[in-house]
């Protein structure tokens, strides 16, 4: 029998919300990438000894992620400046200002626990793949280059 004090999570229980230039711009279906990793700084000793490990810089991958295309959501209604959502993270790749916060959800949808955050710069926009001879769902893919390491709120 299942310890209810333990929280298994599936891959879909999770909340994905994303801030452009501080605007929720919603939820995102598809996270990839935000690992934490670190370089590997090696001091090898003499007499045969083993290595030492120093430790090393900690880096942040790129945070990509994806969501359906909403025609009216994306394409027709004004975001900022006059601009379709779309228009607007295409101008914004390379500049502009992104909040990724990731919220895990128990069986029943119930947010629970600490957000991950990752705050960063938009790297690419990524409007949907074509292609006549697919009726697969048209996403948005956006990818987030992070400052520093994400943070539990």
């Amino acid at each position: 029998m299942p310890n209810d004090n333990n929280r298994p999570t599936r891959q879909d229980q999770w909340a994905i919300i994303v801030h452009y230039q501080g605007n929720s711009i919603g939820y995102f279906d598809k996270k990839s990438g935000g690992a934490v990793d670190s370089d590997d700084t090696k001091y090898y000793p003499g007499d045969m000894a083993d290595p030492i490990s120093l430790g090393g810089r900690r880096t942040t991958d790129n945070v990509t992620l994806q969501r359906i295309y909403d025609g009216d959501l994306d394409h027709t209604r004004v975001f900022a400046g006059g601009k379709t959502l779309i228009q607007a993270l295409m101008d914004g790749a390379g500049k502009s200002a992104v909040t990724v916060t990731q919220r895990p959800k128990d069986r029943d949808g119930n947010g629970y626990g600490q957000r991950i955050t990752w705050n960063g710069i938009l790297k690419r926009v990524l409007p949907p793949e074509t292609d006549s001879e697919s009726s697969s769902a048209a996403m948005l893919e956006i990818e987030i280059a992070p400052i520093g390491t994400p943070t539990m709120t």
